[in-house]
């Protein structure tokens, strides 16, 4: 789970605890009322209809009182939130059909549950809202009509039976409409703001990202520079010991650890000055899926995958950006070798290719591997940071770091156990002749 679905599970459940709260207040504002009315009509106490009104008050905050107890022991929150609101339907109802039915002033009540709905249901789930309060009004009023439910101490001049039938079936038609109408606008506008939502705490992400590398990034090219030279001349001096001095076996074998740890120290330090300060690329126009096809059946046959990893491409065609042909595949590459590395055995990788909305487009890596905890997500664009035995950790910082060249950027989701999927979003660019 990355940090944007963290946040997500975060909001949801103080959405859900606004809910139980706000039910709760509902029901007290319903109880005053309700002894208000009594007090000022001198109605009986035991009259049918305060009766059944206190009724529902009491469920209400009986059925408050268990999702306070069941909330923290619900392991999916979006089912626990639609049980609720389902029965949140019926509740309306029943106030409906107590406070007058045909007549009732509180049929606005099934617009309310269908509003909350969108916030914490999906669109499909809302509109499964809207209907139960559709049919559950359009049974009530037809019920009532036909004279098998009558509402409590309403006159009968107040009953549905007393009009036509088409107006009782204008009346249901448009309250039907009216719910699914706002269930629509309104499941529309939350699934708008929960993507705003999550794009701007990716955008936050991306940000805190790119100052804290530009900062170690200005840091590490002056000491870089400072390693690399005299690191050559220490180089250099042994190569030349090594042809000067008389052979020996055990000078030879010093003289070879050295040079190799040199040689290792060098290309980790061209790795960090590549990460530091990435070098200016030519820019050329690239068809996508070509040099995505091409880089994948490359890697399927390179020797460090040993044959055990195979590639599944769901890749767009047409699609062209510019960047540099060498960074390009830089990148790729270095994502699928993460990739494999995540794969212990055989494995798939699945690479998926296509064009955004907003002039961009999108390259999606998935495996199948190990995945990352939410501790390691917060960490792997960090460089040195590294989660294997042989690596550096320089990779992935190296790809964010060409990336913001070309005003582009990575976004990674990891779920342990199950894996890892790398989403890079590259500049659109016209097709070319």
């Amino acid at each position: 789970m990355n940090r944007s679905a963290q946040k997500s599970k975060s909001d949801y459940k103080v959405k859900l605890k606004w809910l139980l709260f706000f039910r709760i207040l509902f029901s007290s504002l319903l109880l005053g009322s309700t002894i208000i009315l009594q007090l000022g009509e001198n109605t009986p106490p035991l009259a049918p209809s305060l009766l059944v009104l206190y009724g529902i008050i009491i469920i209400i905050f009986i059925l408050s009182l268990l999702y306070a107890l069941l909330f923290n022991r619900m392991k999916r929150d979006d089912t626990f939130a639609f049980i609720q609101i389902s029965i949140d339907t019926f509740i309306v109802s029943l106030i409906i059909f107590v406070t007058g039915s045909f007549f009732s002033v509180f049929s606005f009540l099934y617009l309310v549950v269908i509003i909350y709905s969108s916030m914490l249901l999906s669109r499909r789930s809302t509109i499964v809202v809207a209907a139960l309060c559709g049919i559950q009004f359009g049974i009530m009023v037809d019920l009532e009509y036909y004279g098998v439910l009558i509402p409590f101490g309403m006159q009968p001049f107040h009953l549905a039976f007393t009009y036509a039938w088409n107006q009782v079936i204008y009346k249901i038609m448009i309250t039907m409409m009216a719910c699914f109408a706002v269930a629509f606008l309104s499941s529309l506008l939350s699934e708008q703001t929960r993507k705003t939502k999550k794009e701007l705490l990716a955008m936050e992400d991306q940000v805190k990202r790119v100052e804290k590398m530009a900062a170690i990034g200005e840091m590490a090219a002056g000491l870089a520079h400072e390693i690399k030279n005299p690191l050559a001349s220490l180089t250099g001096s042994i190569q030349l010991l090594k042809e000067d001095i008389r052979y020996d076996p055990d000078y030879d074998r010093l003289m070879q650890i050295i040079l190799r740890e040199a040689d290792r120290l060098s290309s980790l330090v061209t790795n960090f000055l590549l990460y530091a300060r990435p070098p200016a690329g030519k820019v050329e126009a690239i068809e996508l899926d070509k040099v995505l096809i091409e880089t994948a059946e490359l890697f399927e046959k390179d020797g460090s995958t040993d044959g055990r990893i195979s590639t599944a491409n769901k890749i767009a065609s047409g699609v062209w950006v510019a960047m540099d042909p060498v960074h390009l595949r830089q990148i790729l590459w270095n994502l699928l070798l993460n990739a494999a590395e995540a794969i212990n055995g055989e494995g798939n990788i699945a690479i998926e290719m296509y064009p955004l909305k907003n002039k961009h487009a999108c390259v999606r890596i998935t495996d199948n591997g190990c995945g990352m905890s939410m501790e390691t997500l917060k960490l792997i664009f960090d460089p040195f940071f590294t989660t294997k035995p042989n690596g550096t950790g320089l990779g992935l910082s190296i790809v964010h770091r060409i990336l913001e060249a070309y005003d582009s950027h990575l976004e990674v989701e990891s779920v342990v156990n199950k894996g890892t999927t790398f989403t890079l979003k590259l500049k659109q660019i016209e097709p070319q002749s």
